[in-house]
């Protein structure tokens, strides 16, 4: 087994791995979308698309300060 045979097979490897933990993040994300502090980050996803003056904020903020 040469140099380049064992190359070969390192990069099978890790480009293996790095598949595998691409799909596993990807995973995680569709799963868990809700954070720690139960925030659903979801509803941000249109928020470039809907920025208007007049469109209603996607998370409510009371003026109220304790």
């Amino acid at each position: 087994m040469g140099l380049a045979e064992l190359q070969a097979y390192g990069y099978f490897i890790l480009i293996a791995f790095l598949v595998i933990a691409l799909y596993g993040y990807i995973y995680h994300l569709y799963t868990a979308k809700k954070d720690v502090d139960g925030h659903d980050y979801e509803d941000y996803a249109n928020l470039a698309l809907h920025d208007d003056v007049n469109d209603t904020p996607v998370s409510a903020i009371s003026k109220d300060k304790k």
